[in-house]
């Protein structure tokens, strides 16, 4: 199912205009997909959408802004007028916050980043889940993130908007999986992309992105409702969720990767 899953669906791709997105748009378009692409930055989305029709696909492109609710619904019903419906909602769009002003808790660095990747993935989720009900079919998708099982150091906004992201969508699984909607949480560790870039410190287990993006591809086309990766990462991620609170602090904080 994996290889054919994307062959003529609708996905609508939020944070499409670089990185991790890009990538998976353009791998999504060698499956035949017909991608409505969702960024602030409309320059940016053009050229992703003339990458996707190069590799196969048909794009069509939405500059938007997550956390307007209004207009991610907008968009949302512009793709679902010409192609009718929206197979696939993939919650992509997000912020690390790695800055000294959000490292230090300022309310409005630290809100930047929960609006963007907590509460965009929702304005997303509500612009196509009254569909995807009606129709009794479809599919959502958060990119989560490894950051999201435990608070790391000099991470409190990006981590607690993860972890929220993660419970989001479960919640939704749990609610709406018998109504037909398949709900997906992908939680990746560290992938080469704009927003792991500028690091002193090493990232460890670094994935390239297309590397990342086909994980994260394979995994949505095999519906897995919850897919965390690398393995390596992600097992030592899983052991420190068990771990004594007094334990943990003295282990993360030792951590340099966010410097």
């Amino acid at each position: 199912m994996g290889e054919e899953y994307f062959k003529n669906k609708t996905v609508f791709l939020t944070g499409a205009s670089s990185g991790i997105g890009a990538e998976m748009a353009v791998q999504m378009a060698r499956r035949r997909a017909k991608l409505g692409l969702l960024s602030r930055r409309e320059s940016e989305l053009e050229k992703v959408a003339e990458a996707v029709r190069s590799a196969g696909g048909e794009a069509r492109v939405f500059p938007a802004d997550v956390t307007d609710a209004a207009s991610v619904r907008a968009a949302a019903d512009a793709f679902r007028a010409e192609f009718g419906e929206i197979d696939v909602m993939i919650a992509n769009a997000g912020v690390s916050g790695n800055n000294r002003e959000t490292q230090m808790i300022g309310p409005e660095p630290v809100a930047t980043v929960i609006n963007i990747n907590l509460l965009g993935a929702v304005n997303s989720v509500a612009a196509v889940l009254p569909e995807m009900l009606d129709r009794g079919s479809g599919h959502l998708v958060a990119i989560s993130s490894l950051a999201g099982y435990r608070g790391l150091p000099k991470s409190a906004a990006y981590s607690g908007s993860k972890a929220g992201m993660t419970a989001f969508f479960e919640s939704l699984r749990v609610d709406f999986g018998p109504s037909g909607i398949d709900v997906s949480v992908i939680a990746p560790g560290f992938i080469k992309t704009p927003l792991t870039s500028g690091r002193k410190n090493k990232l460890p287990f670094l994935l390239e992105t297309k590397d990342g993006a086909a994980r994260i591809i394979s995994a949505i086309g095999k519906k897995k409702k919850f897919h965390a990766f690398p393995w390596q990462l992600a097992t030592i991620v899983r052991l420190s969720s068990i771990l004594p609170a007094s334990i943990y602090d003295r282990i993360a904080g030792r951590a340099r990767y966010r410097e």
